[in-house]
């Protein structure tokens, strides 16, 4: 399936479990060029260079390209958990092995926009997490597209787990460090692989099994 087909699917499916909100888009990496295709629920897919200055509704997804050359997919926007993030510090503890395994951990939230997102990006992608809060949203990323629609789905389960046990004010026990130092390198691996395909002009392959 084209590339922009598999967008506009992951759009509609993302759409249709309520993962994306008002305002939220979709985009994933071309492999062969430093171009990337973006779509909104209101607009069909446009295709944008990340090598010249992103508009400002294309700027944070730009940004993450640029600091990951691992990331294929992203969307932004979140289901109504995943927005409530930002409420609760902008972080999702370690909660669950496929959390660790997939989503790893939460990147330094981004409450405060900035003239220079790429700048802002990088330092705190670093980690390799595949979670980034806003203040209102939250974007998620994956190697490919198809585990773009997954870690969302993960994400908003995870989230909703998370802010609900936060609200009650109960303490909150988090995976054991060793479990997350395992799950966290499986994730990184996968990351490189995905990085160095993308290098090639190749898309990733698929992640099977844990």
């Amino acid at each position: 399936m084209a590339l922009e087909n598999l967008l506009l699917d992951a759009m509609r499916r993302l759409d249709e479990k309520h993962l994306l909100g008002a305002g939220g888009s979709v985009s994933v990496r071309l492999p062969d060029a430093g171009d990337m295709l973006i779509a909104t629920a209101d607009d069909e897919p446009v295709r944008v260079s990340l090598s010249t200055q992103p508009s400002l509704e294309h700027a944070r997804h730009a940004a993450v390209y640029a600091a990951r050359a691992d990331v294929g997919a992203i969307a932004l926007g979140g289901g109504v958990f995943g927005r409530m993030l930002g409420s609760f510090g902008g972080q999702l503890p370690q909660l669950f092995d496929e959390q660790a395994r997939h989503l790893g951990a939460t990147v330094v939230p981004m409450f405060h926009h900035t003239d220079d997102l790429q700048a802002r990006a990088q330092p705190t992608l670093a980690t390799g997490g595949n979670v980034w809060a806003g203040e209102h949203d939250v974007s998620v990323f994956g190697n490919t597209v198809h585990r773009l629609v997954l870690n969302a789905e993960l994400l908003e389960k995870c989230a909703k787990a998370y802010v609900l046990a936060k609200a009650t004010g109960m303490p909150l026990h988090t995976l054991p460090w060793w479990v997350c130092h395992i799950a966290n390198g499986r994730l990184k691996k996968d990351q490189k692989r995905a990085a160095q395909r993308f290098a090639q002009g190749l898309l990733p392959e698929e992640v099977k099994g844990y």
